[in-house]
C-alpha cells in the first residue's frame, strides 16, 4: 500500500507566494521613496491582478 501524499503545498502554495508578495510590497512601501514606490507597487499590484484574473474567468 502506497503512503497517502500530503496536499498542504497543492493548497496552500499559491495564497503564501500572494502572502509573501503582498508582505514585501507592504514593507516596500514603508522603507522609502523611489525605487521603494516601484516594488511598493509591484509587489502589491501582483496579488491585485491574481486576484481580478480569479474574478474575471469565473464561467
Amino acid at each position: 500500500m502506497k503512503p497517502r501524499q500530503s496536499n498542504f503545498w497543492k493548497v496552500f502554495s499559491t495564497p503564501i507566494v500572494i502572502a509573501l508578495f503582498s508582505a514585501a510590497g507592504l514593507f516596500a512601501a514603508l522603507l522609502g521613496d523611489g525605487v521603494w514606490d516601484s516594488l511598493s507597487w509591484l509587489g502589491l499590484g501582483i496579488p491585485a491582478a491574481v486576484a481580478l484574473r480569479g474574478l474575471l474567468q469565473r464561467p
